[in-house]
């Protein structure tokens, strides 16, 4: 059962591995630069920062993901 799940997953990463590096590297960017600007702007610690720069895209692709799901039932019927 491991190795099936290791092997399928890295036979994702192989697939599509400058994808996913770019986007791990996208998203690692994203967190220094939301824990630098809320530092800055917002005089808040470092454990603030680092908290609202993870929970925040965390909530946005929730919200992104019920609005796909939304929108995929009600716009597609009315097409």
């Amino acid at each position: 059962m491991i190795t099936e799940f290791t092997d399928s997953m890295l036979g994702i990463w192989r697939a599509n591995k400058g994808s996913l590096a770019r986007t791990v590297i996208y998203t690692l960017g994203h967190f220094v630069i939301a824990i630098t600007c809320l530092m800055l702007i917002a005089d808040v610690s470092l454990r603030e920062a680092m908290t609202d720069a993870i929970v925040e895209p965390i909530a946005n692709s929730i919200w992104y993901f019920l609005l796909d799901k939304w929108w995929t039932r009600n716009v597609k019927k009315r097409k």
